[in-house]
């Protein structure tokens, strides 16, 4: 067989072997009747279909985003990225997220409010789900609230809703 240069520059690589019978590859783990990460699938389905929602991504971080997209016929389509809920913590960003599309965009304002709102649908959702709700999830839920409303407090906010006054800093002085 005459070899060109081309055959020196990029060789020919050789088809892998096929797999012998004893080398099969693993199959997929199917997750067991009752179990909670079936629990976790089963919630998410539902949910999404409940709502109508499309999962636009899912999220590696434990971030989330929820919007809707209105188009000139009338039509909406309702989105959210979330992680995949496999956990407690995942499954309350998710359900915060959902909880968002089942209250509705801008039904309370100020929009720290709305955040509100969607933390309590999530751990509503999580206690009907019978979902571990662990202490790491309230802490989030609490830094969430306490985030959006100095976050709404800088933007101008005078007067905080009663429901998020637990959320407000102290601003004491060390002496």
């Amino acid at each position: 067989m005459n070899k060109t240069l081309w055959d020196l520059i990029f060789p020919v690589r050789r088809k892998p072997k096929p797999l012998r019978v004893e080398q099969k590859l693993p199959e997929k783990k199917k997750s067991q009747p009752g179990s909670m990460q079936e629990r976790y699938e089963q919630m998410t389905r539902q949910m999404l279909k409940r709502y109508g929602v499309r999962v636009r991504k899912w999220r590696s971080s434990s971030s989330g985003l929820a919007w809707e997209v209105r188009y000139k016929d009338g039509s909406i389509t309702r989105l959210i990225e979330s992680p995949r809920p496999c956990g407690p913590m995942s499954a309350a960003i998710f359900l915060h997220e959902i909880g968002h599309h089942s209250i509705g965009f801008k039904r309370y304002r100020p929009r720290c409010l709305e955040e509100y709102h969607a933390w309590v649908f999530a751990m509503e959702q999580m206690a009907a789900w019978d979902l571990n709700i662990t202490d790491r999830v309230h802490k989030r839920m609490h830094d969430s609230l306490q985030y959006a409303v100095d976050k709404a407090q800088r933007r101008g906010l005078k007067q905080v809703p009663g429901e998020l006054e637990i959320y407000l800093r102290t601003n004491q002085s060390i002496s």
